[in-house]
């Protein structure tokens, strides 16, 4: 019983001499090595010369702060299930008094730490946090040569006051008109609700 109607008929044919000898195919070989020398080379000479990344890359991840500097993430661990490589990990605390301008919400997150060895930047920790804490960037993760510094901390992963990373080019234009509506709570920061 025949499953496609695609048989092949095979023949065994004698090789001719120049065959046996296989010159003519390492001649084919050779001319084909010798054409690629004269085209355009397809690496990139990184550092010094960067490949244009398209607007969908998705590269370091980001801790984001909110207007007034406080850290967004609340550690809810929604990220760290959503990820399929298992590469979240995360310690939560209180927060205590006066530290209200530091964190956004009572609970943040102490401990914060992505294995970058098993990331696989699918984005679904971006999309599944509540508060737009986390943000995969077009920056490309540094390379190191011992495991322990491919696992990212707060230290590397939280954006510093001085320099913000812009990341509306991975936001709607509704997500972001949504996110500056202060009557939701959770749009609010500390220092929309001193007022």
């Amino acid at each position: 019983m025949q499953l496609t109607n695609r048989s092949i008929q095979v023949v065994k044919k004698e090789l001719t001499l120049s065959e046996r000898l296989y010159f003519p195919a390492i001649i084919k070989g050779m001319l084909i090595t010798l054409s690629h020398l004269f085209k355009r080379k397809a690496t990139v000479k990184y550092p010094d010369q960067e490949r244009e990344l398209a607007a969908v890359y998705r590269g370091q991840h980001v801790l984001k702060r909110d207007e007034a500097g406080a850290e967004r993430c609340t550690a809810c661990g929604l990220c760290a299930v959503a990820c399929p490589a298992e590469a979240i990990t995360m310690e939560s605390a209180e927060r205590k008094k006066g530290e209200e301008n530091l964190y956004r919400e009572e609970k943040y997150a102490k401990i914060y730490e992505i294995n970058m060895l098993r990331c696989i930047f699918c984005g679904l920790c971006e999309d599944a946090c509540p508060k737009e804490a986390i943000f995969l960037t077009d920056r490309i993760v540094p390379s190191s040569f011992t495991r322990g510094e491919e696992v990212f901390g707060k230290d590397l992963l939280v954006e510093s006051l001085t320099e913000r990373v812009d990341v509306t080019k991975r936001q709607t234009p509704e997500v972001l008109s949504f996110k500056n509506d202060k009557k939701h709570k959770h749009n609010q920061t500390y220092l929309d609700r001193k007022k």
